[in-house]
Order: structure tokens, then C-alpha cells, then sequence
């Protein structure tokens, strides 16, 4: 609830804070809050848990309100809306329909982007959306309904688009009649033709520059609106006065001209420029479009037994989904019966499919390859991980970036600048100029007017930000913000949470060694036939290795756990013993020459059981939590991007740095509680590091928030979106890279986009205002430049409408080269400690050293799951190679 209080000054907000626990927590909040310069009343409500604040806005704001609450640990709710903004043009714009946003009680913040035309409002509860929309109206602008559909998106931009085609079309048919009329012979009337024409060019097509003048004019400043209105009405009104009332223009001894065809051209060339500009920036977009272009329209529910087919907006939590072979997954849920193979490209970025068995999780919008399944849902509507995605996508397209403020800031005095250049040029070459004068200095002024493109400026920033940001999303990285992308690319160290970051998370079988008389299936086969009923986490990871070589077990009698040390059962009459050293050596059992390789696994980091059979040593296993597929080739890939990494864990320092050694990693800090972790990461920024910290996105949330960059990373449903400032969908290590390489190609791309914004209009303004006139007033202008700038060096206006156009243009085009940048991708990578690659046939991961077949093409070597994968291969190995490419 948001309303005016009765002083005239002072605005009331109540908002709704959560994390409280108890009166205390409400009292804190209530004293931070009243010691808040400019809050003038503050009660807070344990049982609501309300915030009652009273304040000038003159003094505070709601976002400073709002920091002062997460300061203190608590969270104050808010909401936030993406809303279609329209009649934007410039830089100039953005800033006046942010500023007209923001003064609407309960607006936290308002973020427009230009290149979107969009506005990300963070706002209270209770805030008048009427009141926002009636605050933007003044300013001049549009602002539409909340978009959330793929329709919502685009059929404003399209219905845009088309509209100004059509006035495209008009103006530039009457703009080539007046062309050819203004060239022709002259005859009776054909000035008072000329102005017919002429007229619904100025103010139907051209209708929406008076408009944004107007806007503009009403709050007291100026914008590209602005300047096209001046200088098309200059060229226009001076025109039709001439028709009007020649004499006058006889009597003083001017020479008389008419201008309808510059005026008229130049309102064609600029909607012609905007048109092509709509259409591109609806380019910059298509992630995002795609996105939303995912979620399924319908759902096969059983209910009561039967099939029914709804609207997926109608799936509820807990229905019972069928999903039949090619088919797209509706919403996320939990396998209950059958198993696939489901393609998560589309929000992973992981080309290969990942086999769905019952209890494992699906996403929506995913597809179904092959199989039936049945699955429960969890998340519908706004929750699934798509809709949540999606919504970051938009917020962080919606963003701004620290390096877009240099271009606010200019853009917020460059019209006036602009103006205040014309009037200049039109006096000087009105009363120092050469005959005709007036002719001169009127088309001086219009060329100055026109040419100048505070939009190249408001353009160069977002539309870069929203090409990388759908980029990002596309290969399974989410970037938060635009200020998160711009701070990536100055990262020079990697801290790595080993545990479920770098490394599975889970222990793993890596070694088996058996004694002479024992072979390794036996040692494994035995020792999971003990275990089978345990819950331990070694334990669990010998069954499962067990279980993937198809070993059958056998049954165990008089089992029985020595916690600390191991267990003992008998099976076939033999007695078995499986657990440390501490229990070998209590049992007095000699080791027979694996004390040796029991040393060397323990050197390696790795936790070693010893197995025996009545008493005699059988053999050792070996466990460890193993690196995650593509960890050390990500690792590798950041050194050749010049930045350290170093590995965080709690584990000893002899584990920590074998893993370390595995992974190629610079650095180990090991030992480290979870609550140092952010004193870690404050130490390497001591260092004059800019830090990237990766983990799980909970347990390391303070360490996320105290680097210049968290990047939180997990695996599909579960993963923690609202912690980092970058999210890795897949938890795939080769995220970080594409993350640093994206927003280095993006700022890259950002700064070529100022460059040529500041370059042409700090070149081309002086040519306008007719400088090249003091090297070629004498001598004249070479020939073939005639057309250009006339025989002495004035730029004709018509041209630099032409100009002006086209620097937006090179701006969003250059902006959209980024849909090319591809994703950092690894052939071939580690798992359980064994060499992968992956089948380029049918894209299968295939261990090395078990490949079925191999082939050599053009010097590189490829391995392939089937002897038919290395034929079809052998026959057409471009095609193959291209696919992958793509």
C-alpha cells in the first residue's frame, strides 16, 4: 500500500519484510529504519510483517529504504514487472520515462532499456499500476499491460513495426514525387502543389516527432524528437512562406527557394532508418523469443484413470503426466513410471540426451526422444525452471551496465548541445556567410539538426547486452545482470569450491586391486555383497560399481557393523572382512605386498578399504570423489584465458591437492570451514585479484557474495538461480568459460559500438555546420563529391538523414554479430578418472580406452561407440563434422 500523506511533502509505504522470527527481529528494523535521514515515522509488525514507513522523498528513497532492510539481514519484499514501452527514440527518452517512473509512490527502481523498449519496474506492494501508466503518458510515452506470453512479446513490436512500414511507404512515394517536381521545369502552380504534397508528409508520417517534441517541451527538455521537428518544420515553414508571400522575400533582396523536398526526404530517410532499426533490434531478441517459445501449449493429465488433454496453464501440482516419444515435457516433475532418453539442450546447452529413470527429475519444455513415461509435477506455471529462467533473461536484458552511465550522461546534454551548435551555424552564416545567406545558413542549420544521433549513443550498450545475455541463456548460462556481464571479462582468478562444484560430490570406485590368488570382479563382487544393505556412502558406491559390470551378488549371513573401522558377514561359508587399516591391523591380518599400493592411492588423495577372506588380505579398493566431466579441460582453458585457479575445501590438505594435481589447478586452500570461505575470497582480493567465486550456490553463499562475481552452478531444477550473479544450468565447468569469453566479446563489442556512436557525431556535426566551406570555399569541392556536399563543402541535410539512419543501424548490426559466438565446447574430457570423447555420429560419450572403433581424419583422431558409427563416419566424414559444428 502506497498513498500521499497529508504533508505536503511526505509519502507512506507499507512493506511486507520477511526473515523476521520474533519481536526483537521487529524492533531492529523499526530503530534502523526511524534513524534513516529522511524516514520520518517507522512501525514495524512482527504479525503482519509490515513495515509502516512514513518519509520524504525529497530526502529518501524506497531503494535506500529497502538496502537499509537487507543491510540487516531481513528482506523486504517486492515485486517486479517488465512492461512494453513505446514512442522511445532516443537516450533522452530512456532517462525521462525512468525519471517519470521512479516519482510514483512505491517504485523501488526503474530500468528502461531502448534497444527492448522495455521498463523493469521494482515496486511495493500496493503500488498503482494506473498511476505508473498515467506518469509515463505525461512524459509523452506508452506504457502497455505486463507482458508474459510469447503473443504479448511480440505482437505490440510487430503491430509497430507494420505501422511504420506503412507510413515508410507513404512518405517515400510522395517524397520521389516531390523529388521529380521540384526538379522539373517550372509551371503554373506548381509551388501550391508542391506544398499539398508535401503537407501530410510533414504532419501524418512525420506526426510522431511533434508528438515526442512536445512530450519533450512540456517537461522543460529536449530530445531527437526535438531536433527533427526544428529541422524539418525550419525547411517546411520557410517553404511555404515563400509560397504564401513572396514579396517579401523580393523586397529584401533574397533569393527565393523552396525546401519541401528536403523536408519531405528527410522525414522519409529517418522512418526509413527507424523501420530497418525496429526490425533489427527485434533480432537482438530472439533468445529470449525462443525461450518462451519452449513452453508447451497442452498436456496429456491422467485423472481418475483416464487421459485427458488440457491447457497446460490448467496442470496443477501433483497430476499424473503422460509424455509419449517425440513429444515436449509440459512442466518440471518427478519420473513415477516408465524411462526415456530426454533432450535438455534447449535450457542446459548439453547436446547429449540424459537417460530418465523413475525418481529422476524432468523440465519442462524439454523433449521427449524416445519411450513413454508417466511423471508427477512439482513446479507449474511461474515456478518451472523454464518460466523462472526466462523471467532472469528478461530482468537482466532489462539491465543496465556501469559503462552505459558515460553514455547516459552524455546523451542527457547532447541535445541541447545540438541545438545551441545550430543556432550558432545559422548566425553565422546568416550575418558572416556568403551570398545567399539565408539559403546557407537555413541548410546549415537543418544539416546540424538532423545529422546529429544521440540514439547510436542510447543503442550501443543494451542491444549488446541483450544479443549476450540470450546468448548466455541459449548454452545453459544465466547472467543476471548487465553489470554482472561487464564485470566477467575483468576477472583474473577462479576460486573452485571442490565439493560438488569441482569435483561429483559422491565417492566412486577408481581402483581395484586384488591379491595373486583373488582377480578384481571377485574382490568387487564379494565386497558389494557385504555392503548391499548398507546405507554408507562408500558403501553405496561399491554396490553401484558392482551393479554397472553386472556382477551377481551373493547372500550374506551374520553381518555386522564395527563403526569406525568396517564390517564383517559370512558368505558361502567363508568369512569376509572389509574396512580400514585400523581394523586389518586389529585383526593381525598381513597385508602381503598392497601395503605398497595402499600407499601410493592414499598419496593420491583417495580413501582405501582392505578386503579379506578368512582371514587372509584379498585386496584393496580404492574410492574417491572423482572430477566432474570437463574439469580439467575447463581448468586447462582458463589458463590459456591468462587466470588463475585455486581450489577452497574443507578437506585435508593431502586430498585437496591431488585433486588438485588431477585438475591441473594453480593453487589448493584446504582446511578452509564454510564459514571462512568469504575471508578467502576478501584475502585473494587483498591481492589486487578480481575474483570469480564458483560453488554450489548454498552452503557458499557468503563466499558468492563477497567475490566481484558468485557464479552458482548445479543441475537443472535444483539449481540455486536467485544466489549468483551468474547461474551454470548443466553444473558443466566449461559454463565459466563461456561465461568470461561471452562477456569479453560483449564488452569488446559494446566499446566498438561507442567508438563509432561518439566518432560519427563527433566528425560529422562540424561537416554539417559547413566547416569544410574554410578548405573549399576557393577552390570548390572536387567533383565527384558534388552530390554530397555541393560545390563549396555544405553537407546537403537530405545526406545527413541518410547518416543519421544508417549510425543506428551499424550499431544494432554490430551488436547482432554476437548470435554467432559459440559456446566453449570440450571433444573430449575426463569421468571416473578414464579419457571420454564423444561420438561424433550419434553424439554418445565413449570412453577411449573402450571405444568399439576408431578413425583418423585430417591428423585428429575420433572414437566412436559402434563399428556402424565408424562407417557412417568413413563415408561422409564432413557432414558429420559440419553437424557438430553447428
Amino acid at each position: 500500500m502506497v498513498e500521499k500523506s497529508n504533508s505536503k511533502k511526505s509519502e507512506k509505504a507499507n512493506i511486507h519484510i520477511t526473515g523476521m522470527t520474533c519481536t526483537t527481529c521487529a524492533a531492529t528494523i523499526e530503530k534502523s529504519l526511524s534513524g534513516t535521514p529522511g524516514v520520518e515515522k517507522a512501525n514495524v509488525s512482527f504479525a503482519s510483517e509490515k513495515a509502516s514507513i512514513e518519509y520524504d522523498p525529497s530526502k529518501v528513497d524506497l531503494a535506500t529504504i529497502k538496502n537499509t532492510i537487507s543491510q540487516l539481514g531481513y528482506n523486504a519484499a517486492t515485486k517486479k514487472s517488465i512492461f512494453p514501452i513505446s514512442g522511445m527514440t532516443c537516450a533522452s527518452c530512456v532517462a525521462r520515462v525512468e525519471k517519470a517512473l521512479s516519482s510514483v509512490p512505491g517504485v523501488v527502481l526503474a530500468s528502461v532499456n531502448l534497444a527492448s523498449e522495455k521498463a523493469t519496474v521494482e515496486y511495493v506492494e500496493g503500488t498503482d499500476i494506473a498511476e505508473m501508466r498515467r506518469a509515463v503518458k505525461e512524459a509523452g510515452y506508452g506504457l502497455g499491460a505486463e507482458a508474459t506470453t510469447l503473443e504479448d512479446v511480440t505482437t505490440a513490436a510487430r503491430r509497430e513495426i507494420r505501422a511504420l512500414r506503412n507510413r515508410v511507404i507513404f512518405a517515400s512515394v510522395l517524397a520521389a514525387v516531390i523529388m521529380v517536381l521540384s526538379l522539373a521545369p517550372d509551371f503554373q502552380f506548381r509551388s501550391y502543389l508542391l506544398w499539398i504534397l508535401a503537407t501530410p508528409v510533414q504532419f501524418w508520417t512525420g506526426w510522431r516527432f511533434y508528438q515526442g517534441a512536445w512530450g519533450a517541451l512540456r517537461h522543460r527538455t529536449a530530445d531527437m524528437n526535438t531536433l527533427i521537428a526544428v529541422g524539418t518544420s525550419a525547411a517546411y515553414l520557410y517553404s511555404m512562406v515563400v509560397v504564401l508571400f513572396p514579396g517579401l522575400f523580393a523586397t529584401a533582396g533574397i533569393e527565393l527557394g523552396l525546401y519541401f523536398d528536403t523536408a519531405s526526404v528527410i522525414i522519409a530517410l529517418i522512418l526509413l532508418g527507424r523501420f530497418l532499426e525496429a526490425r533489427a533490434r527485434g533480432q537482438t531478441s530472439e533468445a529470449i523469443k525462443k525461450l518462451i517459445g519452449l513452453k508447451p501449449k497442452t498436456a496429456m493429465v491422467i485423472r481418475d484413470g483416464k487421459e485427458t488433454e488440457i491447457s497446460v496453464e490448467d496442470v496443477q501440482v501433483g497430476d499424473l503426466i503422460l509424455v509419449r516419444p517425440g513429444e515436449r515435457i509440459s512442466v518440471d516433475g518427478i519420473v513415477r513410471q516408465g524411462y526415456s532418453s530426454v533432450d535438455e539442450s534447449m535450457i542446459t546447452g548439453e547436446s547429449i540426451p540424459v537417460d530418465k529413470n523413475v525418481g529422476d527429475t524432468v523440465i519442462g519444455g524439454t523433449i521427449n526422444k524416445m519411450g513413454s513415461f508417466q511423471f508427477k509435477a512439482t513446479r507449474v506455471g511461474k515456478d518451472t525452471t523454464l518460466a523462472r529462467i526466462i523471467r532472469l533473461v528478461e530482468e537482466a536484458q532489462g539491465s543496465k551496465a556501469p559503462i552505459q552511465r558515460l553514455a547516459d550522461v552524455i546523451s542527457s546534454y547532447f541535445v541541447p548541445i545540438v541545438i545551441g551548435i545550430a543556432i550558432l551555424t545559422f548566425s553565422i552564416w546568416y550575418f558572416v556567410g556568403p551570398q545567399p545567406a539565408l539559403t546557407y545558413a537555413l541548410l546549415n542549420f537543418v544539416a546540424v539538426l538532423i545529422i546529429a544521433c544521440p540514439c547510436a549513443l542510447g543503442l550501443a550498450t543494451p542491444t549488446a547486452i541483450i544479443v549476450g545475455t540470450g546468448k548466455g541463456a541459449e548454452n545453459g548460462v544465466l547472467i543476471r545482470s548487465g553489470e554482472a556481464l561487464e564485470r566477467v571479462h575483468k576477472i583474473n582468478s577462479v576460486l573452485l569450491d571442490k565439493t560438488g562444484t569441482l569435483t561429483q560430490g559422491e565417492p566412486m570406485v577408481t581402483d581395484i586391486i586384488g591379491s595373486p590368488s583373488f582377480a578384481e570382479a571377485e574382490v568387487l563382487r564379494l565386497a558389494a555383497s557385504v555392503e548391499h544393505d548398507s546405507e554408507h556412502p562408500l558403501a553405496q558406491a561399491i554396490v553401484k560399481a558392482a551393479s554397472e559390470k553386472n556382477l551377481e551378488l551373493s547372500k550374506v549371513l551374520d553381518f555386522k557393523a564395527m563403526p569406525g573401522h568396517g564390517v564383517e558377514a559370512k558368505v558361502g561359508g567363508k568369512s569376509l572382512l572389509l574396512g580400514n587399516l585400523a581394523l586389518i591391523k586389529d585383526r593381525r591380518i598381513s597385508l602381503d605386498g598392497l601395503a605398497k599400493e595402499a600407499e601410493r592411492l592414499w598419496g593420491e588423495g583417495k580413501t582405501v578399504l582392505f578386503f579379506s577372506v578368512d582371514s587372509k588380505a584379498a585386496g584393496i579398493i580404492a574410492l574417491a570423489d572423482t572430477l566432474k566431466p570437463n574439469a580439467k579441460e575447463a581448468v586447462e582453458a582458463l589458463h590459456k584465458l591468462g587466470i588463475e585457479v585455486v581450489m577452497i575445501t574443507g578437506d585435508n590438505t593431502r586430498t585437496a591437492e591431488a585433486i588438485a594435481r588431477e585438475a591441473g589447478i594453480d593453487r589448493v586452500l584446504a582446511e578452509v570451514l564454510p564459514e571462512n570461505k568469504a575471508a578467502e575470497v576478501k584475502r585473494l582480493q587483498d591481492e589486487g585479484k578480481v575474483v570469480a567465486m564458483v560453488g554450489d550456490g548454498i552452503n557458499d553463499a557468503p563466499a558468492l557474495a563477497q567475490a566481484d562475481v558468485g557464479i552458482a552452478i548445479g543441475t537443472g531444477t535444483d539449481v540455486a538461480m536467485e544466489t549468483g550473479d551468474i547461474t551454470l544450468i548443466s553444473g558443466d565447468l566449461g559454463g565459466i568459460v563461456t561465461a568470461i569469453s561471452l562477456s569479453k566479446r560483449t564488452m569488446r563489442t559494446i566499446r566498438q559500438n561507442l567508438f563509432w556512436a561518439f566518432a560519427y557525431n563527433v566528425t560529422l556535426i562540424p561537416v554539417a555546420a559547413g566547416v569544410l566551406y574554410l578548405f573549399f570555399g576557393r577552390t570548390g569541392i572536387p567533383s565527384g563529391l558534388h552530390f554530397i556536399f555541393g560545390n563549396y563543402g555544405f553537407l546537403n541535410p537530405m545526406l545527413a538523414a541518410a547518416a543519421m539512419a544508417a549510425s543506428s543501424i551499424t550499431v544494432v548490426s554490430n551488436s547482432l554479430r554476437l548470435r554467432a559466438f559459440k559456446a566453449a565446447k570440450f571433444e573430449k574430457f575426463t569421468e571416473g578418472g578414464e579419457q571420454m570423447a564423444i561420438d561424433p555420429v550419434c553424439n554418445m560419450v565413449v570412453s577411449e580406452k573402450k571405444a568399439a572403433a576408431t578413425s583418423e581424419y585430417k591428423g585428429k583422431k575420433y572414437y566412436f561407440c559402434s563399428v556402424a558409427c565408424k562407417k557412417a563416419f568413413d563415408e561422409k566424414p564432413e557432414k558429420y563434422l559440419a553437424r557438430k559444428s553447428k
